[in-house]
């Protein structure tokens, strides 16, 4: 299995995250993470921190000389406004100071539900950890994931789909000319003729003290037929990735292929027909069974069937807002106006990257369960075998 942990607050020293379950064999470098940890602090809309922050990931464990050696994998990434923070954020109580307790719980987001569970009188202790500053750490997990699918010639790519309201539309082209133009775009959208439709609605909610939300879409070339599993629920991979996606902060509702679309139509005009085609044996595909449409989004019985895997997901506005909403302070129990603890407008574009990631990280998963290895040559012998079972079949 392909499993990890993150650690870490988003004001403390460092983000954390431990990975099991890589093979031994995979190239990994610091600098391939640090392509999507930039990434993910891209995009028209984001707020301050991110001009504090230029996030880079140290690798502490599990590789050598450039190449996996197949024991846990503990990367780093540190947090550079931790030299402002480390009294108000120290382990010890020595630094302990009531005048900078946090008692204002602010709407949308996981203060006051958080403190009530854990018993807090001091909302940071639940604000810190539910950041998402956190998902820093997780895109560098995804980095890795996404390195052992590219092996077995696997892509997964996010995009913004729609942003306030303003839908892009998906061009008929391969996943690799698609991720070109989302590279080329400051929403990393496919779409560059809404691109300043969106831009101008970001000024404005910007000028209002608001914030706006929107829908990323994330896709999956490459991915052979069988990963997932129908026989239980917790294997069935539309599940495992409906959660990843759902785990990421902000995000609301969640969609693989058409989804929600699928309850307005008749099922003939829902399901994807099959067809065969020995040609494509020949041309090197991994089977000669194919469909013409893809309404399932790659995926039917909780498993692969070998068409594209496309997940789309909502994320609400962030609740954070410099026009602020009413709330009761928890100690007090008095109103007041909520504060104001961050500054991004839309985060939309970052929240692709995140999205990549969590997908990249269940199909990795995946893959490892279906095609495990100790090294990364005993999983290709694995993988070949299968691809060459898929076309005899």
């Amino acid at each position: 299995m392909f499993r990890y942990l993150t650690a870490g607050e988003s004001h403390g020293p460092q983000l954390t995250a431990i990975i099991e379950g890589v093979p031994a064999g995979l190239t990994l470098t610091e600098e391939q993470i640090n392509i999507d940890l930039a990434r993910r602090q891209c995009g028209y809309g984001r707020g301050g921190r991110m001009l504090i922050e230029k996030d880079q990931v140290e690798i502490l464990s599990g590789v050598r000389w450039g190449k996996t050696i197949g024991s846990p994998i503990t990367l780093c990434v540190r947090n550079r406004d931790w030299e402002n923070w480390h009294e108000k954020m120290s382990p010890h109580e020595r630094f302990q100071d009531e005048k900078i307790r946090v008692t204002r719980s602010r709407p949308g987001h996981a203060d006051l539900p958080g403190a009530m569970k854990y018993d807090h009188h001091d909302v940071r202790n639940i604000l810190e950890r539910s950041s998402a500053r956190e998902t820093a750490v997780r895109v560098a997990v995804g980095a890795v994931a996404k390195a052992l699918l590219s092996q077995f010639g696997i892509e997964v790519c996010g995009f913004v789909a729609e942003l306030g309201g303003i839908k892009a539309s998906r061009p008929a082209l391969p996943i690799a000319a698609l991720k070109d133009m989302a590279a080329k775009s400051e929403l990393f959208t496919y779409d560059r003729s809404v691109e300043d439709e969106m831009k101008r609605l970001i000024d404005r909610v910007r000028d209002e003290g608001d914030t706006v939300g929107g829908v990323v879409e994330v896709s999956a070339a490459g991915v052979p037929p069988g990963l997932g599993s129908h026989v239980q629920w917790d294997r069935k991979l539309d599940a495992r990735l409906a959660m990843a996606v759902m785990s990421i902060q902000a995000f609301k509702g969640v969609e693989v292929g058409i989804g929600f679309q699928a309850a307005a139509n008749t099922g003939s005009k829902v399901h994807d027909e099959i067809f065969y085609d020995s040609a494509r044996i020949v041309r090197g595909e991994q089977s000669g069974f194919y469909r013409k449409s893809n309404n399932a989004g790659g995926i039917e019985g909780g498993m692969t069937n070998g068409e594209e895997i496309i997940i789309r997901a909502a994320m609400k506005p962030i609740p954070t807002l410099y026009k602020p909403l009413r709330s009761v302070d928890i100690v007090s129990k008095e109103p007041y106006e909520a504060t104001v603890e961050r500054s991004d407008v839309c985060a939309v574009p970052a929240a692709s990257v995140v999205a990549e990631a969590v997908v990249a990280i269940e199909l990795a998963d995946a893959f490892m369960v279906k095609f495990g290895g100790d090294s990364i040559a005993e999983m290709e012998r694995n993988y070949q075998g299968y691809l060459d079972y898929l076309r005899s079949f």
